[in-house]
C-alpha cells in the first residue's frame, strides 16, 4: 500500500467515516492517518460530529412541545391563506 496523502484522505474522509470506500482505499486512508496528525485530527472531529448527528436523529421532542409547535404552524398557515 502507498500512503495516499492528505488531499485524498481529506477528500474521502466522509466516505471513510460511513464505511463507503472499497477495502483498498479505506486501508490507504487508515495508513495515512496513522502517520498524519492533521488528518487523524480531522477524522476524530468527523467521528464526534457523526455520532452527535446520529444521536440527534434518535431524539424526539416532548409531546407538549410538539403539540405547541404544530398548533403554531397551523395558526401561521391559516393566516397566510
Amino acid at each position: 500500500m502507498t500512503d495516499c496523502g492528505c488531499t485524498k484522505a481529506k477528500a474521502e474522509l466522509e466516505e471513510y467515516l460511513h464505511d463507503e470506500l472499497c477495502r483498498e482505499d479505506a486501508a490507504d486512508i487508515r495508513e495515512h492517518m496513522a502517520n498524519c496528525g492533521d488528518c487523524s485530527g480531522e477524522h476524530e472531529v468527523g467521528v464526534v460530529l457523526t455520532e452527535a448527528v446520529q444521536r440527534a436523529c434518535r431524539e424526539t421532542a416532548p409531546e407538549d412541545l410538539r403539540a405547541t409547535v404544530l398548533a403554531r404552524l397551523r395558526e401561521l398557515q391559516s393566516a397566510h391563506r
